[in-house]
Order: structure tokens, then C-alpha cells, then sequence
């Protein structure tokens, strides 16, 4: 299963998602020039304007598009959404397996093939948010665009090409966002969590404590963070290093030890092991390697977003459903629609890193969550967007109430 079936809608924060998409791509969308983005935007306004140049009236109360595009390691993804009071509206989305890592750690360069296949995938999301012209936009890239030694001039030729400028944001940035995307799946009685994302050549790691306060709003779930920790390990390059295709007891065995060794430098590590014994502490995953589990585990024919984002699964059937896959040959793998041939020598490198985290702090439940990076900067450009506005309202109010004489 891949992931353009996976994630290519998105719920609002409250975890339901409002309308059944598809993606698709804009036939014969021309996007090989760069976008102006300001004059996309502005003839985007113009279409909507009555002959008298005013906004009908209908218009006036349109909550704006907002879009955020995660370009990762393994994956490209995009998500165009329409703000309301109770979250968000999914209006459009794209994701789609890229493998931009793929070689990277063993050449620390990014490959000419991958390379061509990431263009052509941001050339599909650059139609989309051509044809939305959302009014706020984030667009980020993660580890494969830190670590390449090639990496800048990639990121100018996406900008060159396509007039897509890609931030590559660090790792703390990265668990934050994370965090803040998944905080509607933190259980109101826990006093603390353990959420991990497993990505292609990263996996990040955030310890929240809520023993002092909880915030109140999504967007500042990240102030509750006592530590967070980026492994330099994901899916790609534990294929890489150990394989993917036919793994043995022993194999799986060594990958796991491998990123346990790397567990061991989490700051405050023991005192979240005597955290988890003390209070309701849970785990939080946000990853394809967590996702396929769950659909395995409910036996689903297909991948169904709703019935996995939010699910929890127990620390028994976890390892129920892990030793399933580890008995399952690759061509199954490849067969299965739950993982799919674009996944099947990842998901096993991917179980690993899950098998070391619950092994070093084993909370005895993780919550399953199909939504992370979009989600977190979706939440965040509004968050940001809300306090502009009522800054802009609050200036007229205090310049009033100054008194005086103008003029």
C-alpha cells in the first residue's frame, strides 16, 4: 500500500475528516515556469471580484487556503486545506514514494534518478497549488536536503524550475511540528507522552510532561517537550545497511540493537522509564511503519485512514502483529494491500526502530496516528495567522483610547 492511498487526505485536528478525496493530479497543468505566487494569488481574487471590483458578499466570510507540503527522506506529500472554527477542511492533497534518499547514505550525495523523481512529483504539487493559490503557505524539506552534499544545488534547481523555494527546517523544528500535529491524540488523562516519527533517514523523538500544566491550545503542545532526540536512522537507511528484502531473526535482531545503541544519548531517558512506571504515560507513533501495523492488525483488504488514525494498539498486539510480518515472505509483502511494493523491504527496517523504542520504554500502549508534519504546519500558519488578526483589530481600540488631538 502506498502512500498516495495513505495520506493523501488529512483530518482536521479533531480527528474526523470532513469530506472524501481522491488525489489527482491537474490534467495538462503548464507549470515548467516558475510561479509568481503573489500574482497567482492575485488573479485568484480577481476571478471571484463582482464587475464593481467588490468582493461578493459570500466571499467576504470565506476562511482562506492554507497548504503545507512535506518533502522527506522517502516521501513527498502535500496538503491544501480550508480553515473553520473547528479546525480544518481537506481541499485537496498529493503524496506520493520518491526514495529522494535513496544511496544517500553511502554516497552522501543525493542520486541523479531520485532526484528526477522527487522533480516530477513537486512538479504535480506545484499544478495543485497553482490551481488553489492558497493564501498562506509553509514548504519544508527534511533530512535527505540536510544531509546531501548536493542538496543546494537541488533545492535551486527546484526553485529554478518550478518556483517552488523549499525551507529545510532543522530536527527540533521537525519533532515540534510533529508534535504539534498529533496533539488532538494525546489522552486528556495522560500526564505525559512519548510520540515518535519514523521517517526515511531520520526518526525523531519528543518526551512531553504535562506534570506542570497542559497547554491549552494544539499549537503550543510543543512548550511541553522536556526532551526530544533526532536518530540518525529511518527506514531507508536501515534497508540500506542491514536489508529489507529477506530478513532473518538475526538480521532483525541486529537492527534493532543498532538503534537502541543510539537510545541510550536521549537526554533524561531513566527518569522517563521511572516516569512511565509512576503515572499514565502513552506512546504516539506517526509513521507508515505504524500505520501498515494497525491495518494489519485490523485485517483490513485495504488501507482505511479512518479506522487507523487515532487507534490504539496494545502492547501484545503489536507484538502479535510484528511477528505476522516478520513470518511474511517479501513477495507478500509486495501483495499485501496494506504495505504495497513500494513499501515491502521498508517495512520490516521500520519495525525495527518501533521494536527498540517500546523495548526501551515500554508504556504498554501507542496510539496510532496517520497525520504529522502537514498536519503540525497547517496548525501552526493558522495559529499564526489568528494572532495577526487580532492584533490588527486590537490597534484601531488602543489608538482610540489614547486621546489627544490629531492633526
Amino acid at each position: 500500500m502506498t502512500d498516495e492511498f495513505r495520506s493523501a487526505t488529512a483530518p482536521p485536528p479533531s480527528g474526523k475528516t470532513q469530506i472524501p478525496h481522491r488525489d489527482r493530479s491537474t490534467p495538462g497543468a503548464r507549470s515548467k515556469r516558475p510561479v509568481n505566487w503573489s500574482a497567482a494569488t492575485d488573479r485568484h481574487k480577481a476571478k471571484r471580484r463582482t464587475p464593481s471590483g467588490q468582493q461578493p458578499s459570500g466571499a467576504k466570510r470565506r476562511a482562506p487556503l492554507y497548504a503545507a507540503l512535506d518533502l522527506g527522506t522517502n516521501n513527498c506529500r502535500l496538503l491544501i486545506v480550508r480553515a473553520h472554527e473547528r479546525g480544518y477542511r481537506v481541499i485537496d492533497g498529493f503524496s506520493r514514494i520518491v526514495r529522494l534518499g535513496e544511496g544517500l547514505s553511502t554516497t552522501g550525495r543525493l542520486d541523479d534518478a531520485a532526484m528526477q523523481r522527487t522533480i516530477d512529483a513537486l512538479r504535480q504539487c506545484n499544478n495543485k497549488l497553482t490551481h488553489h493559490a492558497p493564501a498562506h503557505t509553509r514548504l519544508i524539506a527534511t533530512e535527505a536536503c540536510r544531509a546531501a552534499d548536493n542538496a543546494p544545488e537541488f533545492l535551486a534547481r527546484i526553485k529554478s524550475e518550478l518556483g517552488l523555494d523549499l525551507e529545510v527546517i532543522d530536527r527540533q523544528t521537525e519533532a515540534s511540528l510533529a508534535v504539534t500535529g498529533c496533539a488532538d491524540l494525546v489522552e486528556e488523562t495522560a500526564l505525559g507522552a512519548l510520540l515518535f516519527d519514523i521517517g526515511g533517514g531520520s526518526s525523531e523523538l519528543a518526551w512531553l510532561d504535562f506534570r506542570g500544566g497542559r497547554p491549552k491550545r494544539r499549537g503550543k503542545m510543543p512548550s511541553s517537550i522536556r526532551s526530544w532526540q533526532s536518530l540518525p536512522v529511518g527506514v531507508v537507511t536501515i534497508a540500506e545497511k542491514f536489508g529489507g528484502v529477506d530478513v532473518t531473526p538475526q538480521s532483525f535482531g541486529d537492527m534493532v540493537d543498532y538503534v537502541s545503541s543510539h537510545l541510550r544519548h536521549f537526554r533524561g531517558r531513566n527518569k522517563l522509564k521511572q516516569m512511565i512506571a509512576d503515572h499514565p504515560v502513552h506512546l504516539i507513533g506517526t509513521s507508515g511503519t505504524v500505520t501498515t501495523l494497525a491495518g494489519l492488525h485490523l485485517g483490513l483488504e485495504r488501507y482505511e485512514r479512518s479506522k487507523v488514525d487515532g487507534l490504539w494498539m496494545h502492547e501484545e498486539q503489536i507484538t502479535d502483529t510484528m511477528r505476522v510480518l516478520l513470518n511474511m515472505p517479501y513477495e507478500r509483502r509486495m501483495a499485501n494491500a496494506c504495505i504495497g511494493r513500494d513499501r515491502a523491504d521498508l517495512v520490516i527496517p521500520g519495525c525495527a526502530i518501533f521494536e527498540a523504542i517500546r523495548r526501551e520504554w515500554p508504556a504498554g500502549r501507542v496510539r496510532v496516528a496517520d497525520r504529522g508534519l502537514r498536519e503540525g504546519i497547517l496548525i501552526s500558519l493558522m495559529d499564526e495567522h489568528r494572532v495577526q488578526a487580532a492584533r490588527k483589530k486590537q490597534v484601531p481600540n488602543k489608538a482610540l483610547k489614547g486621546g489627544g488631538a490629531i492633526g
